[in-house]
């Protein structure tokens, strides 16, 4: 990774917290490839937004690891979701490349549709087994370097349900780069 311009780390924010609550131009989902809703994260944005999320995600009809799709945020106070499909872990080479992928689609759709807030769940740890610490490395390496290159992002923001989670990527990112 290159090195980190000094005001890119003050354009994130960690928090602990409900994503569905956060008011921010868009809030990414931890999706399956179905888009059809499920548990954890996937299943509390699907329930705060209403009905006519599922309905959307019914027209696009599905999307591949390692990417994302976008759709309205109805009930919520994000304009939009950003659903990415993070790997089921399994340690196999291509995880932490497919985990990245879901940050840089979110990224790229975020910035086509003028989207400058963007809140993440912790892609992939949930129910998909992926390693806590290995995902936040990966998330925070990708995030890091598209923000070094790009301004179109006022803030990118973690929203981690558990306390756990929220100590493992606050001290990862206050030790970055140390």
């Amino acid at each position: 990774m290159k090195g980190i311009k000094s005001t890119v780390k003050e354009r994130i924010r960690i928090q602990q917290g409900d994503i569905t609550t956060v008011d921010a131009d868009a809030i990414v989902n931890a999706a399956n490839s179905g888009l059809v809703g499920g548990g954890g994260v996937d299943g509390a944005i699907h329930r705060a937004a209403g009905p006519q999320l599922m309905e959307e995600c019914r027209i696009i009809g599905g999307c591949p690891t390692g990417q994302a799709r976008l759709t309205k945020g109805y009930g919520l106070k994000a304009r939009y979701v950003i659903h990415a499909v993070g790997p089921i872990y399994s340690n196999a080479a291509d995880d932490p490349v497919l985990l990245a992928g879901c940050y840089k689609y979110s990224f790229n759709l975020a910035k086509e549709n003028q989207i400058r807030t963007l809140a993440f769940p912790a892609i992939s740890c949930g129910v998909y087994g992926y390693p806590i610490r290995d995902a936040c490395r990966v998330a925070l390496e990708t995030t890091l370097d598209i923000l070094n290159t790009d301004d179109t992002f006022e803030w990118v923001a973690f929203v981690l349900f558990s306390r756990d989670y929220h100590e493992v990527y606050t001290q990862t990112l206050a030790n970055w780069g140390n």
